[in-house]
């Protein structure tokens, strides 16, 4: 992907529109985890020292359009860019009416309260692009979505791919395009469904594929095993068949079950082979764990989405955490993404070990899905 980046930009003397993600999880009015504003900074600051002024565009959660809601409001957002760039930023309510407050870098608030923006609305886009000389996307979390403040602004001003959204396309063209071999996809997930397109276009790329979770058991059932009452999708069986014969789909040797599903159950681990009726699958064994870290270890190329058990209960937590230790000791190149894998990142403390951990949930999926993403195509026509 060719496209014109924020380094291409004659910055001097502009006034930068920034759609960064800003999407925090707020609760009560406190900021839970920053890390998508810490990813914002170095585009941010790009500008700042190259003579430019700031204006941040980012939407918080699902408000309903046209109407303001407190509980959406980025102010929390804007102290928090404040502390971090140790300088005053301004929280902008009036900016559709053209008013932004004096300052070098200034917030504007949830674009989602703004009707017409979900909608890619051309007028929005207009009154957008009014505020600024040039337009930088480093959203990436947004990539996915053909909305006025990531798509139709760019039809109206000079447009350019920012750094986290460089480094998100180069990270994943490295491990999803350019692919360095022998190479592991490891997928886990509650439904194959939701990962169906994810699956059978690693198929066709990935040498081998872990499969967890959900997921798994449904590909266990398609392989003949009675998995007892676990969750899986008979309707998905043929289609796990197929993915099956496109590439090798490494399934749990051992397992650990319950017979209900709660933090008091006690685990037992079992071969896969001996499945009571009333078994519930909830995490893969000591086995399949070191089975799986034999795999990690000659991988060159590994992309990781989804746990391979319900790893917020301790007692069910203990594949995917031998999983995540398995990559922190890997020599290949690693590339994870999505809610539940960052969040089994947090948990275990191996963020400094992955090679990169993308800021996008959606957008990452549908990625490696083989999906255009509309924010991205648009930089590359422009």
């Amino acid at each position: 992907m060719k496209m014109r980046t924020i380094h291409d930009a004659e910055i001097q003397g502009k006034t930068v529109l920034i759609r960064s993600d800003l999407n925090v999880p707020i609760e009560n009015g406190v900021i839970q985890s920053n890390q998508r504003i810490v990813s914002s900074l170095a585009t941010i600051q790009y500008v700042l020292e190259h003579g430019g002024k700031v204006v941040l565009f980012s939407h918080l959660g699902r408000p309903k359009a046209g109407e303001y809601d407190s509980k959406y409001s980025l102010l929390p957002v804007a102290q928090d860019l404040s502390r971090l760039l140790c300088f005053d930023v301004p929280l902008a309510k009036e900016y559709m009416q053209g008013i932004l407050p004096e300052g070098q870098c200034v917030l504007c608030e949830n674009i989602r309260f703004v009707k017409g923006e979900v909608e890619n609305s051309v007028e929005i886009a207009q009154q957008l692009a009014r505020l600024g000389d040039i337009f930088v996307m480093d959203a990436f979390g947004t990539a996915h979505r053909s909305h006025a403040s990531t798509v139709g602004i760019t039809s109206f001003l000079p447009s350019y791919a920012g750094i986290l959204v460089e480094e998100e396309v180069q990270a994943l063209t490295k491990a999803i395009e350019s692919v360095e071999k022998p190479s592991l996809a490891i997928i886990g997930g509650s439904k194959v469904s939701s990962k169906l397109e994810v699956l059978g276009h690693l198929s066709h790329r990935m040498d081998k594929i872990i499969v967890g979770g959900g997921i798994a058991n449904t590909f266990l059932a398609a392989a003949g095993y009675a998995i007892g009452k676990s969750l899986y999708e008979p309707d998905l069986i043929e289609e796990a068949k197929k993915i099956m014969k496109h590439t090798e789909i490494l399934l749990p040797k051992d397992v650990g079950v319950v017979k209900e599903i709660n933090e008091a159950s006690i685990v037992l681990y079992k071969g896969i082979d001996s499945l009571e009726e009333d078994d519930i699958i909830v995490d893969v064994g000591m086995l399949t764990s070191a089975y799986y870290a034999d795999m990690i270890e000659t991988a060159s190329t590994i992309v990781w989405n989804g746990p391979v058990g319900i790893f917020e209960i301790a007692s069910m937590s203990y594949g995917t955490e031998a999983l995540c230790r398995a990559i922190a000791d890997s020599r290949a190149y690693s590339l994870a993404g999505g809610g539940d894998t960052i969040s089994a990142i947090e948990k275990f403390g191996i963020a400094e070990y992955v090679s990169y951990i993308s800021t996008g949930g959606g957008a990452f999926l549908e990625y490696i899905e083989g999906k255009q993403l509309p924010a991205l195509a648009v930089l590359e026509c422009r």
